[in-house]
Formats: C-alpha cells, structure tokens, sequence
C-alpha cells in the first residue's frame, strides 16, 4: 500500500461494495445467525482488519444480533514481531473487545516453523481462545483468491477437487469456522485498505514466501491475465464436485 492519506468518501464507498458480497456470503451459507458470539482472526494484515471492520460495520444493518470480539496470536514465542502496540489504539479506536493470545509452541518443535506448523498452531491458540471466550463462531480472513488458489494446491498436490470450505464446523458443531470474504477478490480488498489507511505490513514471512500457496497464487495470477474469470471457476467446479 501507498502513503496517501485516507479517503473517507472513498472508503465508505467501498466498504459497502464489500458488505454486499459478505452479506451474499453469511445469507448463502448461513454463517452467521441470531445470537452468535463471532471471534474473528486478526493477524493484522489488509484481510483480517477488513473482515473485522465489515461485521462490526454490517452489525448495523442486519437483523441477526451478534457479538464480535477481536483475537490475535501473539507470536513472539516463534520469533514473530509484536504487533500489540500498533493493533490496540487502532481495535480501541473500532470500539471492539478483543484479547491477545499467547502463541504457545510444544517442547521441541523446531525452528522456524513450516507454514504448516505454524498454521496448525495458530488455529489451535485461536480456537481454544474462542472456546474459552464462549464463542461459538470463528471467522478467517481468507477471501476469493485465497479460495482459488487452495483448489489449485488440492488439485496438484492431493489430486482431488476440493474447495476452500466458507462454512465448516468442529468439536461436534461446538465452534463454527466461517470465511465471510469467500466472495471478494483481494484487489478488491487491497483498494480499501489503501482508502481507509492501513498500515503496510512492515514484515513479511520468508517461509511464506516460497511456501505451495504462495506459488499457486502467483500462478493463479498468471491465469487471472489470460482470463479473469479463472478465480469463479474453480470455486464453481471445487462446489460442485463438494455438492453445495
């Protein structure tokens, strides 16, 4: 993202282009219901940030009434840099409770963590916490790129058809998994982080950036400039060998 300076009018804009595709999303696979106790993953990148100001933005016009309670995995442990000081005055000024979550790795595990450790990890801090804070959803930050990207890994690497899923439950329906954002592109993202004024991210993961999703992304970058319809296609052919 760039340095200019927010665009309010701008950002109000799209923000409610974004909030028509999530509202599609939570009417579609009922993500969210009357009653619910929503934790949403911040791990304070343009994905999560967004996710988190669109449901307490859409709490306002929605009939379901709703909690949102931010968490965020503190990862110091694994050598990750604290974002607490610059995640707090920003969840403050939202107006959100949230809680930061210790990263608590198991003895021995080595060092650096594969993305998939890592990965494992992190769910595992964010759902305990959320048990714990009596939530009974859990919504990630992952958006239409992400989606496609993740039937092209299964379709490589596993040799099945297999979708990013926007709605799955666990510990017998104790927690629900939802993905709110299956239906925004991250461009679409990217421009409303640029409106409203989020920092860029100040550090990146190495292991990230050579991981299997990060390559299926650059690939799915280059079929996007073939043709842009890619990204709704696989989704497409992922839910329908899914069945829903």
């Amino acid at each position: 993202m760039d340095d200019k300076p927010p665009h309010p009018d701008q950002a109000q804009k799209l923000l409610h282009y974004l909030l028509k595709r999530i509202n599609r999303a939570i009417r579609e696979f009922r993500q969210i219901e009357d009653g619910d106790r929503v934790a949403v993953a911040l791990s304070g990148g343009k994905d999560s940030r967004t996710l988190l100001e669109a449901l307490c933005c859409q709490r306002r016009y929605t009939p379901e009434r709703y909690e949102v309670i931010a968490l965020h995995v503190v990862g110091t442990s694994a050598g990750f840099p604290d974002l607490r000081p610059e995640l707090e005055p920003w969840l403050e000024r939202l107006g959100v409770p949230y809680e930061f979550v210790p990263l608590e790795l198991p003895p021995g595990e080595p060092r650096p963590l594969s993305c998939f450790r890592c990965s494992w990890n992190r769910r595992k801090a964010l759902f305990l916490a959320a048990d714990r804070l009596g939530c009974n959803k859990l919504a990630f930050g992952h958006h239409a790129d992400d989606a496609a990207a993740t039937v092209l890994m299964n379709l490589a690497y596993q040799g099945r058809l297999e979708p990013l899923w926007p709605r799955l439950r666990f510990f017998e329906g104790r927690i629900t998994l939802i993905r709110p954002l299956i239906y925004v592109e991250e461009r679409e993202i990217r421009r409303y982080a640029r409106a409203v004024g989020y920092p860029e991210a100040s550090w990146v993961c190495l292991q990230g950036t050579v991981s299997k999703r990060h390559r299926m992304k650059a690939l799915l970058q280059e079929l996007t400039r073939e043709n842009r319809h890619v990204r709704a296609n696989l989704w497409r052919a992922a839910r329908r060998a899914a069945g829903f």
